[in-house]
């Protein structure tokens, strides 16, 4: 009998706040449009300071809607 090959467990490195600002800095910066980091993070930090001011289940439903729609443009 062959034995099967036990399949590996790949661990993913937990993505932190900082990760994800690098990762909306990299697809906003176009030829087009020149955006940093630091801006970056500043205008995310404005979003969360908005959001911050409703209740959870409004903001919750304000990224919902902004990730489908965000769904719809998707390549």
């Amino acid at each position: 009998m062959a034995k099967k090959k036990a399949k590996k467990a790949t661990k993913k490195k937990a993505l932190t706040l900082n990760d994800i600002y690098d990762q909306v800095s990299r697809k906003a910066d176009t030829q087009g449009v020149k955006i940093n980091v630091a801006e970056t993070k500043r205008v995310l930090a404005c979003f969360f300071d908005v959001l911050e001011d409703y209740k959870a289940a409004d903001a919750f439903d304000f990224v919902a809607k902004g990730l489908k729609r965000a769904g719809g443009r998707r390549r």
